[in-house]
Parts: C-alpha cells; sequence; structure tokens
C-alpha cells in the first residue's frame, strides 16, 4: 500500500502541474487520487485515466479547478498553459472567460435588485426598462414578459447565444444587439413563442436584464457587478469587463479550439456582459458557490437573503432555475451551470445543502473533459448522488457487421450519425463525437454519452436503427435513416445536422437535410445560408449564388446578414476549405 501511495504521489510531483499552494499530505493524497482516476460513467475494460492522458486526448492546453468540502475550498490548482506560445502556465489565479456562467451572477446581481425593491420580477419588463423598450408583437398580445421568465429562459425568446467579436472588430452596443441591428452578429431578440409556455435557453432574454440592470441602476454593468456582486462574495479575481482591463491581461488564458489552433487575438470580445461576458478563476466561482449554500440554509446574506436564494435555485420549468439548473440525483440536489465561449468551456457544481461542489474551466471548446473530472472529485469525496462508474468489458466486432451499422439516424427527433474512423465507429449526436464500444455484436457504450444502444434488424438481418436505454429504462427508439420524406426532427435539429455534414464535407448529405429542415421551418434563414455553402463547396457555384441572395433578402437588414456570411468565410478559410471559391462568391456578392 505505500509502495501504491508513494507511486501516487510521484506521478502528481511529475505532472505539468503549477502548484500554487501548499497542502497537507492527506489533502496532496486526495489530489492525486483524483488526478488519476478520471473515467465518464463507464470503465472500459478496467482502464482508469489520468488528468494528464484526458487533457491530451482532449486536445486541453489548459484547465483550472477548484474542489469544495464541508462549504469551504479544500484544494484549487492549475494544469498545462495559459498561453502555449508564451510558454506560461495554467495557475489557480489564472482567468478564464467560461461564457455562460456569467448568467448565475447576473441572476444574482438582478435578484438582489428584487430583494432591495427596485424591481418586481413578474411585473412587465418594460416598466423597468428606459433607454430600449422590448417591442411586443402578435406572437405575445395580451401576456407580457416578466424578469423572472427571462432568468429562467421561459419568456419565449430568440437568440440562443452569442458568438462574440474579434478584438479588432467593430463592437456592437446592447441595443444594437438587442434590435440586431449593425454592427450586431446576431439577429434581434424578439419572440418566438408566447412567455411562459415553455422553457428554450435564450441569451437574448439575459441581454435584456443587462440592459435593464444599466437603466435602473444608472452604472456602467460592470461596474455594478463588481461593487454589489463580485466583491462582496470575495470574487476580486473577477471581472465583466469587456474588453478585460489592460493591467488583467497578463492573467488571461488564452482561448483555443479543439483542434489546438490560438483563438484570433486570444480571446473574443462579449459585450453581452450578462450573458457571456465574466471572466473569472474556479477559487472566486467556488466563493459563489459556498454562499448560494450557506445563505440557502439561512446561514449567510453577503449578497442575497435565503429567500431570493431559493429563487435562484428552485426550478421554474423542468430543471431551469434563475440563473442556474438544478440536478436531483437521487434525492441529492445540486445546482449547477455549464459553459461555452470561444476557446473556453467549463463547469460548476454545488450541492444544496451537503457542503459540496467543484468548478472546473479549460481553455478549449472542448468540456469533455470537466465532466469525467467531475465524477473523479465526486468518488473521491463521497459526493452523494454520484454513482461509482460502472464497469464494462468489451467485445470485438468483425468488420463486416460494424460496416452495417455506419449511417444516419434519427431517435425521439433527434439525429445522430455513425461513421468510421482510423480507430473503430464513432457515434455524432449535437456536437459529441464519441467512439462505439461493443458489449456484444449488437450493443455498444459511449464514455461522454449515457445508456446502452442496441441496434434493431429487420428479418433480412438489415439494420433498421438502434434502441437506447438507461438503468432498464427505454428512453427512444430509432430508425436508421434510408429516405428523408419521411422523418420528422425536431424543431432546430435539421440545421445543426446539416451543418455538422457541411464542416465534414459530406456536402450532399448537407443539403438533403437542410432542405428538410426548410420544409418544415421556412423561415429559418441560416438553413438557406448553410445550403448555400454547401452547393458552393459541391461545385454547383450557381445554385450558391442563388440561395446566397436569397438569404441576403431574407429579412433583416443586409448588411448585417452579409457580416455573418463574412463570418462563415472565414471560418471556411481557416478550417482549409476551397478558398478559390470562397473569393469568387465575395467579389460578386460584393462581401
Amino acid at each position: 500500500m505505500r509502495k501504491i501511495i508513494l507511486s501516487i504521489l510521484l506521478f502528481h510531483w511529475l505532472t505539468a502541474a503549477t502548484a500554487q499552494q501548499q497542502y497537507s499530505k492527506a489533502i496532496n493524497e486526495k489530489i492525486a487520487r483524483v488526478e488519476t482516476t478520471l473515467s465518464g460513467g463507464i470503465v472500459i475494460d478496467g482502464k482508469l485515466y489520468t488528468l494528464a492522458e484526458r487533457m491530451k486526448h482532449y486536445n486541453v492546453a489548459g484547465l483550472s479547478v477548484a474542489v469544495i468540502d464541508k462549504y469551504r475550498i479544500v484544494w484549487a490548482k492549475g494544469y498545462g498553459y495559459a498561453d502555449k506560445k508564451q510558454n506560461r502556465k495554467v495557475t489557480a489565479n489564472t482567468m478564464f472567460e467560461p461564457g455562460s456562467i456569467s448568467k448565475s451572477l447576473n441572476a444574482v446581481g438582478i435578484l438582489q435588485l428584487a430583494q432591495h425593491g427596485k424591481l418586481d420580477l413578474y411585473q412587465d419588463i418594460n416598466q423597468y426598462l428606459v433607454n430600449w423598450k422590448f417591442p411586443y408583437d402578435t406572437v405575445s398580445p395580451d401576456k407580457k414578459i416578466t424578469t423572472a421568465q427571462l432568468l429562467s429562459h421561459t419568456a419565449g425568446l430568440t437568440v440562443h447565444g452569442f458568438p462574440g467579436y474579434q478584438r479588432d472588430s467593430t463592437i456592437a452596443g446592447v441595443t444594437d444587439i438587442l434590435d440586431g441591428r449593425a454592427p450586431s452578429n446576431t439577429e434581434a431578440v424578439r419572440s418566438f413563442t408566447e412567455p411562459g409556455k415553455e422553457a428554450r435557453y435564450s441569451g437574448g432574454g439575459i441581454l435584456i436584464t443587462q440592459q435593464m440592470l444599466t437603466d435602473l441602476t444608472q452604472q456602467r454593468y460592470e461596474q455594478y457587478m463588481y461593487e454589489h456582486v463580485l466583491r462582496p462574495l470575495g470574487m476580486t479575481n473577477s471581472s465583466y469587463n469587456q474588453p478585460p482591463a489592460v493591467s488583467q491581461r497578463k492573467n488571461l488564458a488564452t482561448g483555443y479550439k479543439s483542434n489546438g489552433n490560438e483563438v484570433p487575438g486570444k480571446y473574443f470580445v462579449y459585450p453581452e456582459q450578462a450573458a457571456a461576458g465574466l471572466w473569472t478563476t474556479p477559487t472566486d466561482i467556488g466563493k459563489y458557490i459556498i454562499e448560494m449554500q450557506q445563505a440557502y440554509q439561512g446561514k449567510s446574506s453577503k449578497v442575497i437573503n435565503q429567500e431570493m436564494v431559493k429563487l435562484h435555485t428552485t426550478p421554474v420549468k423542468n430543471d431551469i432555475a434563475m440563473g442556474t439548473y438544478i440536478q436531483n440525483r437521487n434525492g441529492e440536489k445540486y445546482f449547477v451551470h455549464t459553459a461555452s465561449n470561444e476557446g473556453f468551456s467549463g463547469l460548476f457544481i454545488g450541492g444544496l445543502t451537503n457542503g459540496k461542489g467543484a468548478a472546473i474551466f479549460v481553455n478549449s471548446d472542448d468540456a469533455s473533459i470537466a465532466f469525467e473530472l467531475v465524477n473523479s472529485i465526486a468518488l473521491e469525496y463521497n459526493w452523494n448522488g454520484f454513482s461509482k462508474p460502472e464497469q464494462i468489458t468489451t467485445v470485438p466486432v468483425n468488420d463486416t457487421l460494424t460496416s452495417k451499422y455506419i449511417g444516419e439516424y434519427i431517435i425521439n427527433g433527434y439525429y445522430s450519425e455513425i461513421r468510421k474512423e482510423k480507430d473503430g465507429l464513432y457515434f455524432w449526436t449535437d456536437g459529441i463525437n464519441s467512439k462505439l464500444y461493443f458489449t456484444s455484436s449488437n450493443d455498444f457504450r459511449n464514455i461522454e454519452l449515457g445508456g446502452t444502444k442496441t441496434f434493431t434488424f429487420d428479418n433480412a438481418g438489415t439494420v433498421t436503427g438502434y434502441s437506447n436505454t438507461l438503468n432498464g429504462r427505454l428512453l427512444g427508439t430509432g430508425q436508421k435513416i434510408t429516405t428523408l420524406d419521411t422523418l420528422k426532427p425536431r424543431t432546430g435539429q435539421s440545421g445543426p445536422f446539416g451543418r455538422h455534414f457541411l464542416e465534414t464535407k459530406y456536402y450532399d448529405k448537407a443539403i438533403g437535410f437542410l432542405s428538410k429542415g426548410l420544409e418544415i421551418e421556412p423561415s429559418d434563414s441560416s438553413l438557406v445560408k448553410n445550403s448555400a455553402h454547401s452547393y458552393l463547396f459541391k461545385g454547383d457555384f450557381t445554385k450558391a449564388i442563388e440561395l446566397y441572395r436569397q438569404y441576403l433578402k431574407s429579412g433583416y437588414t443586409e448588411n448585417e446578414l452579409s457580416k455573418s456570411l463574412k463570418n462563415d468565410f472565414e471560418y471556411f478559410r481557416n478550417a482549409g476549405f476551397d478558398q478559390s471559391v470562397i473569393k469568387k462568391a465575395s467579389e460578386i456578392l460584393s462581401l
């Protein structure tokens, strides 16, 4: 046993981590076990991973983590590189830009205004907006939008998220973004359905709360949030400054794409501060988690009281609360939020009553490693509701059979694809590409995705689809796609799937799925744009230009749509697509 512990400690000492603080022997042993026992929900053939191995696997440059136990941060640590070119290591004080976690702290600021009587969470938002008003239309003629609905993504609004701006580009102002007016790179924030009807994530709705806060307080958003939320929480290594102050730059992580390429300008600027603009550290997010845990139990009220914290952590619809998501794990409740900005991603999780939690950030588009690290932390610190990973044994499956599995599928309205890569078959869905591990000739598992998937066959031995079960419960039965005519995808599914095929250069498939999407959502201009891209790179230049011109007349100002096309063309140039046709199309369209 002593040799095992010494080996673990030796590995811990040899990692590329930069130590920021000295810990006791007991804590160091816990850290070492966390670092050497990573897994997803399953362990394949007994193989556990080291943190270093998974960082390499996911091509993650740098990672930072803080761990909470018994309502205190017990350790925090950085791994890898904040900036590879500068050879600058991640420390516990390195600041990341973890996107939508901004929404959780923003919610605290808005709830604080409600607590102080500055706004009523359940009244019409236009009572509190001064420099911009929400333009109600025929989608919601009688039911007014409330602040509570904005915070819980139940206001029925458009604009899921924000792409950010390169540092050397013209940065749009908040009201321009809300109205989709140049130089905004997103559409106007408007109603798609009546408020309160359903939960649908809307960064656009959160941006409205940013405008509301500045109108009510007559302060710059970043100033108010620092003085009234961040500093009282002890989050002095955090800031909503966009762009960050010059004095902070030496402490900022550089963002990287999942392929390892540096984000242009090292990071993007997000004037949508409430939705995506927070720069922070896991340690600072840990302070927020602990305060919410204490206030939830009535033991503290540094920024908001128990009543407001319960609004912050109680679902309004489904699992969405005002600023957080709630996980009920066999009776143990956790409040969580994930995040993704250009070149950054991460998550936080805190138990409502058990004093445990963690925050993990990476300077990569891919946050898969963060979920594996949470599993390792949860097991080491005995988090209720987290089970030990399931141990599975794989079996070999011959190529003749696996070749039958390759293709596209639809299950519960969601698209997926199975494709052969160098080291086996991979399953793609919703942006996640995960290797298939066969446990029988027709059953497979994925590390990144839950459930057991079982291929189904007809009497002739042809693959017809697959079923997905979790803990013995059937989650859905899918079909293999042989024709698009009978498919009934969920709203919003055809676009991402078509884009996936476009980016992987399967242009005919992209066109097929995008066309199917247009049948269902004829007003979705992004489907027209991606269809045009597909025809362009396929070689049908005339059809591409026809569709581009249709896109440029699809309802928003041509200047805004031209900017969107320019951004796409820049992406395709960087991704190695045919630059000659991009140049030719740009010239004809006067981009």
